[in-house]
């Protein structure tokens, strides 16, 4: 996979990131410098954690942000209680 889609919400649910996250380390650990630069805390969720969602993973806790995951199951039924 030559990339991953990052949203970026603040706690008030204000979009601050809504666009393609590159799929190496270095470009990662930018966006993810630069985002905890602008707004503190930086919390990364993934619904692949084994895969496709261990590099930004890695890269998110080298770079002291906070991870979690969310399983796929979970996400779609979230995903349906709103349009679009």
């Amino acid at each position: 996979k030559s990339a991953h889609h990052g949203h970026g919400l603040t706690p008030a649910g204000k979009k601050v990131f809504d666009k393609q996250l590159p799929n190496s380390e270095p470009k990662l650990r930018a966006v993810f410098d630069k985002l905890a630069a602008k707004f503190g805390t930086v919390l990364v969720i993934v619904d692949q954690p084994a895969s496709i969602g261990a590099l930004p993973l890695t890269v998110a806790r080298a770079a002291g942000c906070k991870v979690a995951y969310l399983p796929g199951l979970s996400m779609r039924r979230i995903a349906d209680l709103y349009p679009g």
